[in-house]
């Protein structure tokens, strides 16, 4: 029987668009992944907007990149001002950046969980969501009996809610949330306020207690179902190249030399942490569409210059690269690399890290909101460089982000942003080597083509996120919400209407976050 090439056009239930092509043969008597091709489809080109405007610019537009992420586009922008200024934060600001931050990855994680991945392994909705987006829903390998099904819808609608009480837990120092307007360099807009503290510290309770009580036993409930998929397995699905890359988070004194979770990198699921240097990282473009004069750059050099239709190029990606070799970045990766998770590398493990990564920071926020003065300063004066450059190293929800800074004439004159997904869903580098959701696709057994909820599996345990629009999609009367036709011996799967298999959030701006 020939290999059938499946296409999901777009990926949908994550941020962004997406195209995932995967070739599916019978491999030892399994049906499985034996290449995969991730797209990027929409270009960027965002950093070419800051030049030659004023760098206190960058903080506020580049948190439209994404709107599921703004916080550390934010942060990013800031600490590359603060490096290229020589410029130390307040602690009270410092404390402030982490808790709004935090309150940033507690939602994204509760959202990735309920509302972008669980729909992948629970059964059908329960009849009061007998409705689009919820139906149709694919049946193919799921596990789970119909009183945990009901369990993991009643909590995916709970999650709705602690949600909500994160994005306004964070909003009472940032403002608001998404896109809080109170990072800037040098510190922080908002005066700390009793009343504030103590709303905070109630939030926070109430979030702590759901991480705990039903996050956490919801992971597990999966683990224990889809073993297959967790590292208790020979042959994990989802594992990929093993290597794991962090730049560390949540600073805890204020030359940010102390971290909640440290920046480091491992190589093959290691557990030796070797330390990451910005020297070492590179773009390569020789299958993205780009011109291949901007490969193999250091971001602090990279260059935007399309060039559409290229050869063997197939994304609007570029393709990252640590000493050349591809590395996961993630919840996963920092958990690893700080010593917290070592348990595996697979699509449950990533799930698990994620929660686990939720209370950690959590809790640590109960220590950081105690922390704060009411009276302490909040910001340092600072002019602006005439020439200086700047590296601000943070992570995202979704892994290791980070922003080069150039300016000259005291405007910027060079922007560069490497985003997470830019790691995980990157294309094949110069030698070849495809990127780390492509090599995690391979191996992954696809019971029925025609519904490869497999393959959605593995990607969204990445929880990529691709583009800016925030929308929904919902489908007219006729329109069908999945399709499948053969042509020319290919299997094409559009999803094309916002559905359990297919939920349209995209949200933020740009080619990945």
């Amino acid at each position: 029987m020939p290999a059938t090439s499946i296409v999901i056009d777009p990926v949908t239930r994550l941020e962004g668009h997406l195209k995932i092509t995967v070739q599916v043969d019978t491999v030892g008597g399994v049906q499985q992944v034996t290449d995969a091709r991730a797209t990027g489809t929409l270009v960027r080109g965002f950093e070419s907007i800051l030049i030659n405007r004023p760098p206190e610019d960058a903080e506020h537009l580049t948190q439209r990149i994404c709107g599921v992420c703004p916080v550390s586009h934010g942060l990013a922008a800031v600490l590359a001002q603060d490096a290229a200024g020589g410029v130390t934060v307040p602690d009270n600001a410092r404390i402030m950046r982490n808790l709004v931050l935090g309150s940033n990855f507690i939602q994204s994680h509760i959202l990735h969980f309920y509302h972008l991945a669980l729909q992948d392994f629970v059964g059908p909705p329960p009849s009061t969501l007998n409705m689009a987006p919820w139906t149709p829903n694919w049946v193919t390998d799921k596990r789970l009996g119909a009183s945990v099904n009901t369990t993991l819808w009643n909590n995916y609608a709970a999650a709705l809610t602690a949600r909500r009480q994160a994005h306004e837990m964070g909003a009472l120092f940032g403002g608001r949330l998404p896109h809080p307007p109170t990072y800037l360099s040098g510190g922080f807009t908002t005066t700390p306020r009793a009343a504030r503290i103590t709303a905070f510290k109630n939030y926070l309770s109430q979030l702590i207690t759901f991480i705990n009580n039903t996050y956490l036993p919801d992971i597990e409930r999966l683990a224990q179902a889809y073993s297959d998929y967790d590292h208790t397995s020979a042959k994990p699905v989802g594992r990929g190249y093993g290597n794991l890359l962090a730049y560390g988070v949540f600073d805890l004194n204020a030359a940010g030399t102390s971290k909640l979770l440290k920046r480091g990198r491992v190589v093959n699921g290691s557990t030796s942490v070797q330390t990451v240097s910005t020297n070492s990282i590179t773009e390569q473009v020789t299958y993205s569409w780009y011109a291949d004069s901007t490969n193999n750059l250091n971001p602090a050099s990279g260059a935007f210059t399309p060039q559409y239709p290229k050869g063997s190029a197939y994304s609007w990606l570029k393709a990252p690269r640590y000493s050349n070799s591809p590395y996961e970045v993630g919840p996963l990766a920092r958990m690893w690399v700080n010593g917290d998770y070592r348990l595996g590398i697979s699509v449950m493990d990533r799930h698990r890290a994620r929660a686990r990564e939720a209370l950690k920071v959590a809790q640590a926020m109960q220590t950081w909101v105690g922390q704060i003065t009411t009276t302490g300063p909040v910001y340092t004066p600072h002019g602006v460089p005439a020439s200086a450059s700047g590296i601000g190293l943070t992570e995202a929800p979704r892994g290791a982000l980070g922003h080069w800074l150039q300016i000259s004439n005291s405007k910027i004159s060079r922007y560069q942003v490497v985003t997470p997904t830019c790691w995980n869903a990157s294309p094949r580098d110069s030698s070849g080597n495809r990127g780390p959701i492509e090599q995690a696709l391979i191996g992954t057994p696809v019971k029925n083509t025609a519904e490869p909820v497999e393959v959605l599996r593995v990607i969204h345990s990445f929880d990529p996120c691709l583009s800016c629009a925030v929308h929904v999609m919902r489908p007219g009367k006729k329109a069908k919400v999945f399709t499948l036709n053969h042509v020319h011996g290919e299997e094409m799967a559009h999803p094309r209407h916002h559905h359990p298999h297919g939920h349209g959030h995209s949200h933020g701006h740009g080619h990945g976050r």
